[in-house]
């Protein structure tokens, strides 16, 4: 195992009713918040007035309307709020959209220059709001990590702020708070957190023993109770499994001892930067296409272990069950009505060599990652996507 520092700074309150620890928490910052959060569906679950009801004492002002790929302008915006109104603590309300933009407010409220300056030299984060969490979309992790990542449109760029200023001080957890989800929304979250896991799975390092069987067990979570979700919405036990499975899917547990850059996540934040993807489709489409350009004779031991530890598979030869692994996840995809084609969201592939140069740019492709790959060899899963 590598060398490694783990800390994590988040209290999570997890389970039903926890939202009534609000009013105390956020009191220790101060009373004036900045409540964060996206489309309507808080409005309508009625959690937007669970919320205010809570905060009455307190001096609220509201950010609404942050969009899936969480764009700069809502950030300038924000990070102009905070300083004019002096807001003490920001407070997000919804999935890892809204927390994402809400984590780069934080630290742009604390800046005088351009926001995305910040994006490109983490060293300029030197302050950060305190953030509180009102979890209603488990897919990202972002409830219990540092990092966020956000669109700029104007240049196409999707990348990732992180700094370890950005953690949230408080999660609040409700699993009860999933189950108005569009099945869309569950299967594509799912997709992410099983992503998130696979990511660290698949690393140049592959002696963390402990790591590695805590992360297929998160798979295995992921595997077993989204289908469940999906059938029976307001099944607790499949949710809060679900809840958990996303944060600690990306809360640096199954990272330590191992390292190195992501893959698949790299090249889908150039597709949904150039076409607005929804990320966990985007997910669904590319990791099986990135398996089968990878696998090969140095690796296919790793892949048959991933096969027969999260899937079951049992034939002994090594290419065999690794090239039956990498079905299984395609299967599992489709088995929750992911799209598993750009042709299916009608995506074209005039831009491949440009998201492919974009990949490699913003990334650690071409020199971390479990396989190291080049502009040409993204281009080709790409093109295998089609």
């Amino acid at each position: 195992m590598n060398n490694f520092t783990f800390n994590i700074p988040t209290e999570i309150r997890f389970g039903k009713g926890q939202i009534s620890c609000l009013p105390e928490e956020l009191s220790q910052y101060g009373k004036r918040v900045l409540l964060t959060y996206g489309g309507g569906s808080i409005k309508r679950s009625g959690l937007y007035d669970k919320v205010k009801e809570l905060l009455k004492d307190f001096e609220v002002y509201e950010l609404g309307g942050i969009e899936p790929n969480p764009k700069l302008k809502y950030v300038v915006t924000g990070a102009m709020l905070c300083k004019e109104k002096v807001i003490d603590v920001i407070l997000a309300v919804g999935g890892g959209s809204t927390i994402d933009a809400s984590k780069h407010i934080a630290c742009a409220a604390c800046y005088d220059g351009p926001a995305w300056n910040l994006m490109m030299d983490r060293t300029l984060i030197k302050r950060a709001l305190p953030i509180a969490v009102v979890l209603t979309i488990c897919a990202t992790g972002s409830e219990m990590n540092s990092g966020g990542v956000i669109t700029n449109e104007s240049t196409q760029e999707k990348l990732e702020i992180n700094s370890p200023l950005l953690y949230p001080r408080l999660s609040i957890c409700d699993p009860t708070y999933l189950y108005t989800l569009p099945p869309k929304q569950t299967a594509a979250g799912s997709v992410d957190i099983l992503s998130h896991a696979m990511e660290q799975y698949f690393q140049p390092n592959d002696e963390a023993y402990i790591t590695d069987v805590l992360t297929e067990g998160v798979m295995k979570t992921v595997i077993k109770y989204a289908p469940i979700a999906m059938k029976i919405p307001d099944n607790y036990e499949a949710r809060s499994n679900l809840m958990w499975a996303s944060t600690v899917g990306l809360n640096h547990l199954l990272t330590v001892g191992k390292g190195g850059a992501w893959s698949v996540h790299m090249i889908e934040h150039v597709v949904s930067a150039f076409y607005d993807l929804t990320h966990g489709v985007g997910l669904a489409i590319l990791t099986p296409a990135w398996m089968r350009y990878v696998l090969s004779d140095d690796n296919k031991k790793r892949f048959a272990r991933f096969a027969r530890e999260v899937f079951g598979v049992t034939v002994q030869d090594d290419m065999t069950a690794a090239l039956m692994g990498i079905d299984c996840v395609e299967q599992f995809f489709r088995s929750l009505d992911m799209p598993l084609s750009f042709s299916e969201v009608g995506i074209p592939s005039d831009q491949f060599e440009k998201i492919a140069e974009e990949s490699i740019r913003t990334s650690g492709l071409s020199t971390r990652a479990y396989v190291k790959l080049d502009k040409d060899d993204v281009e080709t899963i790409l093109e295998m996507c089609k």
